[in-house]
């Protein structure tokens, strides 16, 4: 029987995952957590087959999380089930070693095949995200550039989504285990890839998107509502 350990800040979500779990037969669960740090903490010990878990977690990234649990079990099996918009985070999520990508709100049957698609060692991802990945990779596809959120490295990302729910750089630092000056740094390069004028503007379009849901493309249509208001 295959095992699966959840990672997500919402009881009555792993309530509602591990019911589902429980129903199939060939899958059971080994482990939960509320945090990437107690998840780094007891998968080592229990070593389940696939790590079923939120992009967002209230101690770090769930990008950073794939990483460092790859960095010590490469085998690890992740298969990501967010909020966020598949068509901005899907991608990074594989480049981060992840094996799939499913949105919330999805039925127990995509979820169960899913699960079945990435412990059969193949990689899940919905058609829409699919067909985009495979235009982007197509040779001499003249793809149109990105913009928005979808410039941003998955940091610069991480710390866009910190200041939009209220976070100042003392504490994204503390968090991020990095230093103010660092911070600043990131939100700098945050302004110039948006086109954003000021530190304040980066804030105000942090909220917009944080509330926006995070969906791609929401920062870049609030900017362009800006200035043809101007």
């Amino acid at each position: 029987m295959n095992t699966i350990y959840l990672v997500d800040d919402h009881p009555m979500l792993r309530g509602g995952l591990s019911h589902i779990v429980q129903q199939d037969g060939r899958f059971q669960i080994c482990g939960e957590a509320s945090t990437a740090m107690q998840a780094m903490n007891e998968i080592p010990q229990l070593r389940p087959d696939v790590v079923v878990m939120d992009i967002t977690l209230p101690d770090k990234s769930g990008l950073e999380l794939i990483k460092d649990l790859l960095a010590l079990h490469p085998t690890l099996r992740v298969l990501v089930f967010s909020m966020h918009d598949e068509m901005l985070y899907a991608e990074r999520v594989i480049r981060a070693g992840g094996k799939g990508y499913l949105v919330k709100g999805s039925d127990s049957e995509q979820f169960t095949q899913a699960l079945r698609e990435v412990i059969g060692g193949g990689i899940y991802l919905s058609e829409r995200v699919s067909a985009h990945i495979l235009n982007r990779m197509s040779v001499g596809h003249n793809r149109e550039p990105a913009f928005g959120p979808a410039t941003l490295t998955d940091r610069e990302l991480e710390i866009f989504q910190m200041l939009g729910q209220g976070l100042g750089t003392p504490q994204i630092a503390a968090k991020l285990h990095i230093s103010p000056r660092t911070v600043d740094a990131h939100r700098n390069n945050i302004r110039m890839k948006l086109s954003l004028p000021d530190a304040a503007a980066v804030l105000r379009e942090a909220v917009i998107w944080v509330e926006s849901g995070g969906l791609e493309g929401s920062t870049a249509e609030s900017s362009r509502s800006s200035k043809s208001g101007e």
